[in-house]
């Protein structure tokens, strides 16, 4: 009679005889395993998404409000943190220029080497707007430039209008407090934003416009010109930008 084997000697015969993988009963499909999903990160609702950018353009307001000068309003957007972009972005990129100019250039939003310095119009489309001023007897010296956005996007995207509505009332008190004669916005982007345009910019660029805010104490002549970097990737608008920027000299003249 063969005494039955104990647990630790029938796993030395297995070994002993060259097994190395045990097996179950049934097969196992292993394609058919399915491995459970990752829980998905839920979406903010579409009304908390709104409420939440209501809210910080409420907040946006009252900060720039108290602002009453220039320095001021940079304080204000440095402590500010109702815009996600700043979050992202390397630097505040605020305004550069003469807090008393008679013009001010608002282009749409910072690139990488504006966020790297913390300052507007320091790339190579910034080296094209000085040669710009400079053609019409004008440098940062005299004039305020700034964006319609105050902190580089990711990747260079467009600007959400969600991220567009938080930066407004900082770019309305911007104006407001250097109290231009002309505003000239640098732009697709900047002209349907700050002169509630909806068409393209090439069919309102060249075209004198008003800007007005309730605390302006007389209306702005506005005018939209093509960005700095367009005119650098379609050289062929650059004949329009130059009539631009005459009629910009002469609208200097007339004041």
């Amino acid at each position: 009679m063969t005494l039955p084997l104990s647990t630790r000697q029938l796993l030395q015969w297995y070994i002993e005889s060259g097994v190395d993988e045990t097996i179950g009963d049934a097969p196992t499909d292993r394609f058919a395993v399915v491995i459970p999903a990752v829980a998905a990160t839920p979406p903010i609702p579409v009304r908390a998404a709104m409420a939440n950018t209501e809210s910080a353009v409420h907040y946006a307001c009252e900060l720039a409000a108290k602002a009453q000068t220039v320095d001021e309003l940079r304080h204000a957007l440095e402590r500010f943190d109702g815009c996600a972009l700043s979050k992202t972005a390397t630097n505040l990129v605020f305004a550069d220029g003469s807090a008393d100019a008679k013009i001010i250039f608002i282009g749409d939003a910072p690139g990488a080497e504006e966020d790297r310095r913390g300052l507007p119009f320091v790339g190579s489309g910034g080296k094209l707007l000085d040669r710009m001023l400079d053609s019409i007897g004008l440098d940062r010296t005299r004039a305020m430039i700034a964006n319609a956005i105050f902190w580089r996007p990711p990747g260079d995207r467009n600007p959400t209008p969600a991220e567009t509505a938080v930066c407004m009332p900082f770019v309305e008190r911007l104006v407001e407090l250097v109290d231009p004669y002309i505003l000239v916005t640098l732009g697709g982007a900047a002209a349907k934003s700050m002169l509630a345009q909806t068409s393209g910019i090439s069919r309102i660029r060249g075209r004198w416009l008003t800007y007005t805010t309730p605390r302006l104490a007389r209306p702005v002549h506005a005018i939209a010109v093509f960005h700095p970097d367009n005119l650098q990737n379609t050289p062929a608008q650059k004949r329009e930008a130059w009539r631009d920027m005459l009629a910009i000299k002469r609208k200097l003249g007339e004041l």
